[in-house]
């Protein structure tokens, strides 16, 4: 199986515990999320506050005509420093999603690393290779330009790569 990785870094203009707030609340998750991707969320265990062991399930357009179910487990929670979730039914064959956070220059600098597989084997390269790599990327690039607008007031973010 090959797998891929892609970690994006942003810094915001948010204390550690305003990030873990926003970032920590899968009902966020669609603010952030590319509208074209029909994001939403069918159920979450245990109510709204995230812990290790909460299944999340969404229905998602990963391709324009190919809109499937989702299912997220939060697998590990260290409050206020980071949290992980795992693909446990979904498009990918692997998907591993960290999210860092570290207070930084009087805000809090945010790492997303996304280590995935998909399936298919060879067919599965050549689709990650035509488009499955860019679709990933665009997401977090999405996000990124959607959290520059959503705590612009809070200060003037800056980008640390």
């Amino acid at each position: 199986m090959r797998t891929y990785q892609l970690v994006r870094t942003q810094w915001l203009p948010l204390s550690v515990d305003e990030a873990w707030d926003f970032f920590s609340s899968p009902s966020n998750l669609q603010k952030i999320t590319p509208a074209k991707m029909n994001f939403h969320i069918i159920s979450m265990s245990g109510g709204s506050s995230m812990y290790a062991g909460q299944i999340i399930r969404y229905k998602v357009n990963v391709l324009p005509l190919w809109r499937t179910s989702w299912v997220t487990e939060i697998t590990h929670v260290d409050e206020h420093h980071y949290f992980v979730d795992e693909q446990r039914v979904g498009p990918y064959t692997m998907w591993h999603h960290q999210h860092q956070f570290i207070p930084k220059d009087g805000g809090v600098e945010m790492t997303d690393t996304v280590t995935y597989a998909i399936p298919l084997g060879p067919l599965g390269v050549l689709a990650h290779w035509l488009f499955v790599g860019r679709q990933v990327s665009a997401i977090f690039e999405y996000r990124k330009a959607v959290l520059q607008e959503l705590f612009a007031g809070k200060g003037q973010p800056t980008t640390h790569s």
